[in-house]
């Protein structure tokens, strides 16, 4: 009895001793931080903020805290910008030194810094600027997409006749043809409604979404190097990206095998148009394969 009341009194200590060491190693971490509500060990404010109404919680915390505050969010330190005064002067008078992505463990572990969306620095700089280029040769904001769009308007008409007059919930079919358009500026090819890689690619990027909002992925953004190696739907986000990005990857081949470098079809032939130009440029940020397009 006597070991097992020592026992406990040793892990009581243990315990003790490293709730005291995270609060010192976070007091420490938040010294040159905005103020804000003070953590707990392990789990940080969670407990202070209501997931399905952060930007209500965030609020009430700026009442107390002022415009500018720090949340912690399981491990990791999130700055809080807060009213069209703050987020003016950071974003428009110092844009420049607000530019970069902040580091999002989930999307750090996909896009590894590539990507228009998700890159940073000159990388972001040079892919903006190419993908901004090429989209407008292929008629973004310009006259010429209108073709496209009245293209696959008739395939969405004829998609609605269908239905003989009956209701019916627009929702997909105008998901189909958006997709469609957008498709065809990057893919050079539009779908039909009942193509089912065309169905399932957009059920899998549907569910994708979803998973991106959903507690688990939370989680993990919050503790990721535990989460990341435990079960569950988190998993799931990683195995939906990997058949987005083979479908991609099958559509670049294909791309490859017909590539006519005097008549780019779409945005793929561009890129690789643009890869080849610049293969020996050690300073290239054009060689970032399929993660452009994710």
């Amino acid at each position: 009895m006597e070991l097992g009341g020592a026992g406990t009194l040793l892990l009581a200590v243990s315990v003790t001793a490293l709730i005291f060491l995270m609060t010192w190693i976070n007091s420490n971490k938040r010294k040159n931080m905005p103020p804000g509500p003070t953590p707990l060990p392990f789990i940080g404010n969670i407990l202070q903020v209501n997931n399905k109404e952060l930007p209500q919680s965030f609020l009430k915390l700026a009442k107390v805290h002022g415009d500018v505050f720090t949340v912690q969010l399981g491990t990791r330190s999130i700055v809080l910008l807060h009213g069209y005064d703050t987020v003016k002067e950071a974003l428009v008078d110092n844009a420049d030194v607000f530019s970069d992505r902040g580091t999002i463990p989930t999307v750090q572990r996909i896009f590894q810094n590539f990507g228009i969306i998700f890159s940073n620095g000159e990388r972001w700089k040079v892919l903006r600027r190419f993908s901004l280029s090429t989209l407008r040769n292929f008629g973004m904001g310009k006259r010429s997409i209108e073709e496209r769009i009245q293209e696959e308007s008739q395939y969405l008409m004829e998609e609605f006749r269908k239905k003989k007059g009956s209701p019916c919930d627009p929702t997909f079919p105008l998901t189909l043809a958006v997709s469609n358009v957008i498709c065809s500026i990057v893919f050079g090819e539009r779908f039909d409604y009942a193509d089912q890689t065309f169905l399932s690619l957009l059920e899998t990027m549907k569910e994708t979404f979803k998973l991106v909002n959903s507690a688990a992925v939370q989680l993990l953004n919050s503790f990721p190097n535990f989460i990341r190696y435990l079960p569950g739907p988190h998993q799931k986000l990683f195995q939906n990206i990997k058949k987005i990005q083979a479908f991609v990857l099958e559509k670049v081949k294909e791309h490859e095998k017909t590539l006519d470098k005097d008549c780019p079809r779409d945005y793929i032939d561009c890129f690789l148009i643009k890869m080849e130009e610049e293969k020996n440029n050690p300073n290239t940020n054009s060689t970032l394969g399929t993660y452009l397009f994710l």
